[in-house]
């Protein structure tokens, strides 16, 4: 009986140690990132593979991320703010340096784009960079038409910063987004300013450029621009490059006859991007750059691009791409056309006060 005993001990305590080994080894990663802005079988299949249990929880806009991170414990491996944000959250000390040496597919980013990026994440140290796009000019090339004729400058800013033109467009109705940090660095640059000007004088003559073509902009607002231009109730807008290749699919899907174009106009836009990055908290490194890894693949990521419709920055896998975004200029820019690109930047507080008030004074066009 007692060897019995003993035995049956032995045997408990090597299930015990067993299972402790087995919880030891169990590996998680928790994802954070902007809904439906992930290709659903990428988290399937890297969980499969890596055996590495995944939570992926979504958010909506960069605040909400933000508040998470500022509490110093966000709960998450991996996160996905967008540049503008990017860079006061570095400095704010929210993300831990990448091990590069974990991941040797960061040889397929593209040298060009990563450079840019650099303005946001110097020396590229804290962001693996997923999608990027840019604010352009969207338009419907028929009414576009009517008003200006076959020789509309629908690839310059000049379309909706001449008030000779604008005028016209009025019509049909021209949008903006209400996004002072997207349209005011658009006129600076348009009026060859810097467009991260600390200058209060020069937000001042970009109020002068905005009020004098405000009375020709139906409205200012950041998503009713996308179904508006689909169904045909308006003819121009600034807005993301994205938005109007997925709105003028669904342009086409609705059969109504309305055609939506977008050109990045010859003076240059701003670059956005969203990132992937490791909150300072994070308690699952290695398995996030084994994640990281995985998506720098260019047969990971180039489907992600088709699902989404916006280019990566991954030279190996943007051959990968459908040729609909691929070969777009207006959605994937050459690389003569990333020379006129811009990367936006956070302002010091005296002069997001500044901008704040004269966007305020430009929509109500006094």
């Amino acid at each position: 009986m007692k060897t019995t005993k003993h035995l049956l001990g032995a045997a408990l305590c090597g299930a015990t140690l067993l299972a402790a080994a087995t919880q030891v080894q169990a590996r998680e990663l928790r994802v954070y990132n902007w809904a439906d802005y992930m290709l659903p079988s990428v988290p399937k299949d890297f969980q499969k593979n890596s055996g590495i249990q995944l939570t992926w929880d979504v958010f909506d806009t960069n605040e909400s991320l933000e508040a998470k991170l500022l509490t110093g414990n966000s709960g998450y491996d991996l996160v996905v703010p967008t540049n503008t944000f990017l860079d006061t959250q570095i400095k704010a000390g929210v993300f831990q340096k990448l091990d590069k040496s974990k991941l040797p597919n960061w040889q397929h980013l593209d040298p060009a784009l990563l450079k840019l990026m650099t303005a946001n994440d110097p020396d590229n140290q804290y962001a693996v960079p997923y999608m990027y796009g840019t604010v352009l000019i969207g338009f419907n090339p028929a009414k576009v038409k009517a008003a200006l004729g076959e020789n509309a400058p629908v690839d310059s800013w000049d379309l909706i910063f001449k008030e000779e033109n604008i005028s016209k467009l009025k019509q049909c109705g021209v949008a903006m987004l209400d996004s002072p940090g997207d349209i005011l660095p658009i006129a600076l640059h348009y009026l060859g300013l810097d467009p991260n000007s600390v200058k209060p004088a020069d937000y001042d003559r970009a109020a002068e450029l905005m009020l004098k073509i405000r009375p020709h902009v139906a409205y200012f607002h950041s998503a009713k621009y996308m179904t508006d231009i689909a169904n045909g109730d308006i003819c121009v807008a600034i807005g993301y490059s994205g938005s109007f290749y997925q709105f003028a699919n669904r342009a086409k899907e609705a059969g109504n006859g309305v055609v939506v174009d977008w050109r990045l106009p010859k003076e240059g836009a701003p670059l956005w991007y969203d990132s992937f990055t490791i909150p300072k908290s994070a308690k699952n490194v290695a398995e996030a750059h084994e994640f990281l890894n995985n998506l720098l693949d260019p047969k990971v990521v180039a489907p992600i691009s088709d699902f989404l419709g916006y280019p990566n920055p991954n030279k190996d896998a943007m051959p990968l791409v459908g040729a609909e975004i691929r070969d777009n200029p207006n959605l994937t820019p050459t690389a003569e056309a990333q020379k006129s690109l811009y990367v936006l930047q956070p302002l010091p507080q005296k002069i997001e006060r500044v901008r704040t008030r004269i966007w305020t004074t430009i929509k109500s066009g006094t």
